[in-house]
């Protein structure tokens, strides 16, 4: 899974990651010299600042199928804020949905007319996640990282990626896990992009 190529990534560049999860029992294989698994809730602004505590960034990569889809990535998003700004982290990526993208000025891939609804019900919490981060961020240097619906798990790693701001990228629409992970800490090590979309792909 992408979050899984994340914090490989993270630790192999040198980093300490706190793997932050519903039910640590699920993802013990995570644990390691520089990796360390615990229980928290996204959603929860004091589990958020208790566990962000000493830490430089944050990646937000949790979702919930089980929760409508507006509630839940605000109510993450506006924990995410309050905790982060309480424990001092400046910087957050938060994984986005390529369907929130234009497909040209103003378009965007979720108003297709034959867009199948309870997709474009998903899609919205993310759409709405963007405006109250864009809203009520502060201080807080954000990124929403949006790579495309094919993740590609089964690629191997290329060592390289595509991006653009706002739009979908042009080409195979799809991206290897760890190339997705390689974006990520590139934009947590070297901040490049803030306070947008920021399309990722192959």
């Amino acid at each position: 899974m992408g979050h899984r190529a994340a914090v490989a990534e993270a630790a192999a560049r040198g980093h300490r990651v706190t793997a932050v999860v519903r039910d640590p029992a699920k993802h013990r294989d995570l644990d390691g010299d520089r990796v360390t698994v615990v229980r928290g809730d996204a959603t929860d602004a004091e589990s958020v600042a208790a566990l962000a505590a000493g830490h430089d960034a944050a990646l937000n990569a949790a979702a919930r199928l089980d929760a409508p889809s507006e509630e839940f990535f605000t109510a993450a998003a506006r924990a995410l804020v309050t905790g982060l700004t309480a424990a001092g982290v400046e910087r957050l990526l938060t994984l986005g949905i390529a369907t929130t993208l234009e497909t040209a000025p103003g378009p965007r891939l979720m108003d297709a007319p034959d867009f199948p609804a309870a997709w474009r019900a998903f899609a919205q919490g993310h759409v709405a996640e963007f405006a109250l981060l864009t809203a009520e961020a502060g201080a807080l240097d954000w990124l929403m990282v949006v790579p495309p619906l094919d993740r590609a798990p089964e690629a191997g790693r290329t060592g390289s990626y595509r991006t653009a701001v706002g739009t979908v990228l042009d080409g195979p629409g799809r991206i290897a896990h760890a190339d997705l992970a390689l974006a990520l800490l590139d934009e947590i090590e070297h901040p490049r992009h803030s306070g947008t979309q920021l399309a990722v792909s192959a």
